[in-house]
């Protein structure tokens, strides 16, 4: 694979969101518990530290996150 780290996070990527809605389907999580776990998620790397690179790496993934919690990239509303 040629870039196999990227192919990697979307397929983690594709499998958390289907395991947040799953939970979610199954009433074992509620959406505000759901939605707290991405916030967490995202402040996790808004206050991360590091070098530079690390930084920019950090704040793209806040980013993501922030983008799913705003309806963005889900497949389908919580």
């Amino acid at each position: 694979m040629p870039d196999h780290e990227a192919y990697s996070g979307m397929a983690a990527l594709s499998i958390c969101e289907a395991l947040l809605l799953a939970l979610n389907d199954a009433r074992v999580l509620p959406e505000s518990e759901i939605l707290g776990v991405l916030k967490d998620a995202s402040a996790t790397h808004e206050n991360a530290d590091g070098s530079e690179a690390d930084l920019e790496t950090h704040k793209a993934v806040a980013s993501l996150i922030n983008r799913i919690l705003s309806g963005g990239d889900f497949s389908r509303k919580l």
